[in-house]
């Protein structure tokens, strides 16, 4: 049975719940509440698994904190003998507006540290999701944004974001990369900005 590799980039902790650089969690759990997958505490990060027409699919949350996100990845693509080609993971981005969303089959880690520590530790040959979190905020104060908390009308323009990243990792384990990112990356640049 082919296995892949969903992982969704975040912090652990009520702290962290509903921030900015939570994205790529919030997008694996909606993946996991639409299939009716159960988080585990297993090593590194919080495991569920599910099936997708034939496919067996490990939903990852890392618990190792956003700058040591490579040592989940890692271990799990080993653990449970995953090809690369099969991993894909989702991250928050501050260059596209929130609510757009960019897949791409690998590339650089465009200064985010989630996907800095995995490429440090497998290179930057693995598809990522990029979620659109904005960046509306002064010069210096990037940190204080990507863990600030969503609002509530921040939610509302996300939510059909995460509802259309759910259709890309169900289309990317289905049908692949290239087809996926030909079929929805015109879709991730169609959120308008909203009005201030």
């Amino acid at each position: 049975m082919d296995k892949y590799l969903i992982v969704g980039l975040g912090n652990p902790g009520d702290e962290y719940a509903q921030t900015r650089h939570n994205t790529g969690y919030m997008v694996v759990d909606a993946f996991a509440r639409e299939a009716g997958a159960t988080f585990d505490d297993r090593r590194y990060g919080f495991v569920a698994e599910t099936t997708l027409k034939g496919k067996k699919v490990f939903l990852l949350k890392p618990t190792t904190y956003m700058n040591l996100s490579g040592n989940a990845v890692r271990y799990w693509l080993n653990k449970e003998n995953i090809d690369q080609s099969r991993l894909l993971v989702v991250s928050d981005e501050v260059a596209l507006p929130l609510g757009q969303f960019r897949l791409k089959a690998n590339g650089s880690n465009g200064g985010h540290n989630g996907l800095g520590h995995i490429q440090q530790l497998i290179g930057q040959q693995y598809a990522r999701l990029r979620m659109g979190i904005g960046n509306d905020f002064p010069h210096g104060m990037q940190v204080n944004w990507v863990l600030g908390r969503y609002s509530e009308e921040d939610l509302q323009v996300l939510q059909p974001a995460i509802d259309t990243a759910v259709q890309v990792i169900k289309s990317f384990i289905l049908a692949g990369i290239d087809i996926t990112m030909n079929q929805y990356n015109k879709l991730g640049k169609t959120c308008k900005k909203q009005p201030e």
